[in-house]
């Protein structure tokens, strides 16, 4: 029978996929020495605890543990996150304001879906988090981006990109941004607070990484700044266990309405078992001496992967250099192509993703994101030693390139 192809969504035609999707395919190769993923380091993981959870869990629960669920999301997880708001920024969130989500890529996914029409405007970071771009692309969004400098988000270009009719929705990663690893001082924090003030635009706010400040004083969140049209996203999968997908989002009551609706109509509910097992695992675990074991061991590596850019690297390349979260930020002098470092890095068995993708104007072409959390200190001094001797390698070509065009 002759193969018919495919006729599929129009909304599906410009969404790409992953790089970062496609390079953890290279990367599964264990010779590999990664600095590619946003994976958290899995030596972090409270094994033994979720599985003594887990055990109670079903065991003690039974049936009900396996059983459908409420689609808002179990309420003693929920009270937990509201407590945590109010221990950690005096925030008051009502517990019936939080919808447990399926990771906080879906919270991404119904906000999306509640609010985006084709053609509407999305304000983005100038770099951005890759997971937002594709999805909002699903969605038919017309980009515009504001660059961020070491503060946050740069002043002049955001009182232009949300003067007038502004963005529809503005989404931003204030915390250890990804990819960046740049945080929101508290003055770029007011100022786009005030902005947002005379501005229809809903704003995101992303706080996967928060938690995970090991240097400086915790920010206070935009959303306590501004809480009119604003969205707070969260997760435990930075701080927990990705593997659970137990994220969530504060919306007002009207909003969480539309939201719980959209949601039923996805998947019904997050996971009963894994909102129970982390319930059972917060009420018998201290999660903050969790997280503080994590903010120790992600100093120690991202301080050593910094340290060797400043002792390595040839002159002309700039990081960032976060107070916290799982990335850094390389830029390349602007003659010199990540993607060619790529790829003679790969050769040398270490990876890291190319910024271009990051970027919805097509420029970033010299820059690239490391991720520290994920390889152990000796894999990091391995794996920035290798990628030295391949950045000195592709200037070396250039230079050599040069050479021969002048003499020609």
């Amino acid at each position: 029978m002759p193969h018919t192809p495919w006729t599929f969504a129009a909304r599906t035609n410009d969404v790409r996929r992953s790089f970062i999707r496609e390079i953890l395919k290279v990367t599964a190769d264990p010779s590999i020495i990664s600095f590619a993923g946003g994976l958290p380091h899995p030596g972090l993981f409270p094994t033994q605890a979720l599985a003594r959870a887990a055990e109670a869990v079903v065991g003690r629960s039974g049936a009900a543990s396996l059983q459908y669920s409420t689609t808002e999301g179990d309420p003693n997880l929920r009270a937990f996150i509201a407590a945590r708001y109010r221990k950690r920024f005096g925030l008051d969130v009502d517990p019936d304001w939080i919808i447990v989500t399926t990771g906080s890529q879906q919270a991404l996914d119904l906000l999306a879906k509640a609010f985006l029409d084709p053609g509407d405007r999305v304000l983005v970071e100038r770099p951005g988090y890759i997971g937002a771009i594709q999805l909002f692309s699903l969605f038919q969004a017309a980009f515009d981006s504001v660059p961020l400098d070491d503060d946050g988000p740069d002043p002049q270009a955001l009182g232009r990109a949300l003067s007038g009719s502004g963005p529809r929705l503005f989404y931003a990663v204030p915390n250890f941004q990804n990819p960046s690893g740049v945080t929101w001082s508290r003055s770029r924090r007011e100022l786009a607070a005030g902005l947002l003030a005379g501005s229809p635009a809903i704003l995101v706010e992303d706080d996967p990484y928060g938690e995970l400040r090991f240097l400086g004083e915790h920010q206070t969140p935009l959303y306590a700044l501004r809480p009119e049209r604003t969205f707070l996203l969260g997760s435990f999968s930075k701080i927990v266990s990705p593997g659970l997908r137990v994220g969530w989002l504060v919306a007002d009551p009207e909003a969480r309405q539309k939201l719980v609706t959209l949601k039923q109509a996805s998947d019904l509910h997050t996971s009963t078992l894994a909102q129970g097992i982390l319930v059972r695992y917060l009420a018998e675990n201290d999660l903050d001496a969790h997280v503080e074991r994590i903010r120790t061991a992600y100093r120690r590596q991202r301080d050593l992967m910094v340290a060797r850019i400043e002792e390595l690297f040839p002159p002309g390349v700039r990081c960032t250099r976060p107070e916290g979260g799982m990335f850094l930020w390389i830029t390349l002098p602007e003659s010199v192509s990540a993607f060619d470092v790529f790829d003679a890095a790969i050769k040398e068995k270490v990876a890291f993703v190319p910024g271009g993708p990051f970027f919805v104007d097509g420029t970033g072409a010299n820059t690239m994101r490391l991720n520290f959390s994920n390889s152990d200190e000796e894999r990091i001094d391995v794996g920035m030693r290798r990628l030295a001797a391949c950045l000195d390698r592709v200037l070396a070509r250039q230079a050599s390139g040069r050479a021969a065009c002048t003499s020609s």
